[in-house]
């Protein structure tokens, strides 16, 4: 279970921001919306808003990065670049480290793990744990060394078997390290997804079709969402060079060749109700989902996997561009399966960015579940929620304001600011 997200000189952050997932006092659909316990109430969901290059995808891509450094951290070898690109509008964060946080509850316990990372080398690196309030160190890792907890037994004499590109946590779970591999689990749950590219993700959805309970779950939520299929089929074939288009540059035919040789290929099928009019019979009709079905319905597909595979294995969703080729009645559905008690039994959390204003009316997201993102002075991105918000006077907002009117009015930010482009035009056709 996430509780915080911390990241700073990445991409267009530039100073530290912070995704708190701890609910604050506010009462809105407590029931529904929060997961808590004895010491703790965190927010189910949280969704992000800002103009386009505000810095949305760049939060979210933060998050797949820290993920992608600890489990290609081991990976690597002693030359290989780390990929990292910091705030580069600033000539003194362009030469300093990027910084990548997580606080999260792993068997009832508190963790805050995070490392400070060049292209070459990390430069820093801790874990601490908390079982009540107060944190203890299990290691910290600076310049000069690493220093372990005498307590903490599994990361004994491992100090001289780490890379400066690797990261510690990494070494401990290839050692067998109990708690480094639950951690590493964690990550393994913290699933990043692109609401723009998202075929790749539709191997989970196959094999959840594999299964026939989770098949009849599936194809039930199609169902409600009135894709406009009856049913669908997957069918697996062995890969054929037919099935490459013959217009495909001959490089990328043999990647594709040597890529699938072998192996086997699947088609996904839906299936369509064929009326003949003469005698008002049906019979099925096959189309396939890739050519013939639209591009909402495809995305739908693809991220329903992992959509159900977080509701009854629990963990973390990430999707950039949620509502990107989707009806908005989509997107509520979906976010509504996390805000919910029956759907949502193992806590999952859905974190995603949207364009969607229906979503402040109808979403029933309380206020500290709503963020913005927007660039400020120095052109670097800042997060706020709604909760921190202060108005005329400063006072918080209430939750009775119609928030989508406030929004696109400009009233809490995060919007473009859009110049008279009538006029530009028109000047353009005047020439």
């Amino acid at each position: 279970m996430l509780i915080e997200f911390r990241v700073k000189n990445f991409l267009s952050i530039k100073d530290e921001i912070r995704l708190d997932l701890r609910a604050s006092s506010i009462t809105d659909f407590g029931e529904t919306n929060l997961i808590s316990s004895e010491r703790y109430k965190i927010l189910k969901s949280a969704v992000i808003y800002g103009a386009n290059s505000s810095g949305k995808s760049n939060l979210l891509k933060a998050m797949s990065t820290m993920r992608r450094i600890v489990f290609q951290s081991f990976e690597k070898s002693s030359t290989s670049n780390l990929n990292i690109e910091p705030f580069l509008l600033d000539t003194v964060s362009e030469n300093e480290p990027s910084l990548f946080e997580v606080t999260f509850l792993l068997n009832s316990l508190k963790y805050r793990y995070g490392f400070e990372l060049t292209n070459s080398e990390i430069k820093s690196e801790w874990l601490f744990e908390a079982k009540i309030n107060a944190e203890k160190y299990l290691f910290v890792r600076e310049n000069d060394g690493i220093d372990v907890n005498p307590n903490y037994k599994e990361a004994k004499d491992l100090e001289e078997k780490t890379r400066d590109n690797a990261l510690f946590l990494a070494v401990i779970d290839q050692f067998n390290g109990k708690l480094a591999g639950q951690i590493m689990m964690w990550f393994n749950n913290f699933i990043t997804i692109s609401g723009l590219s998202h075929e790749k993700y539709k191997a989970v959805t196959f094999q959840l079709l594999e299964k026939k309970e989770s098949k009849q779950l599936l194809q039930s939520f199609y169902n409600d969402l009135d894709l406009g299929f009856d049913n669908l089929e997957i069918k697996k074939k062995d890969f054929n060079t037919n099935d490459i288009p013959d217009n495909m540059p001959e490089y990328i035919v043999k990647q594709i060749m040597s890529d699938l040789e072998g192996k086997k290929i699947v088609d996904v099928k839906t299936l369509h109700k064929k009326r003949n009019p003469l005698d008002n019979s049906f019979t099925d009709v096959e189309f396939d989902m890739r050519s013939q079905e639209s591009s909402g319905t495809n995305k739908v597909f693809n991220i329903s996997g992992p959509i159900f595979d977080v509701l009854t294995e629990g963990g973390i969703l990430v999707i950039d561009e949620l509502d990107a080729s989707l009806h908005p009645l989509l997107t509520l559905s979906i976010t509504r399966l996390f805000n919910s008690i029956e759907h949502n039994p193992k806590n999952a959390q859905l974190i995603f960015s949207t364009h969607d204003t229906n979503l402040f009316s109808y979403g029933k997201f309380r206020r500290d579940q709503i963020y913005f993102i927007e660039k400020v002075y120095n052109f670097s991105s800042t997060l706020y929620s709604l909760v921190e918000y202060k108005g005329d006077g400063g006072i918080s907002i209430r939750k009775d304001r119609k928030f989508e009117n406030d929004y696109i009015q400009g009233r809490y930010g995060a919007i473009p600011f859009i110049g008279n482009v009538s006029n530009t035009i028109k000047e353009w056709l005047e020439k």
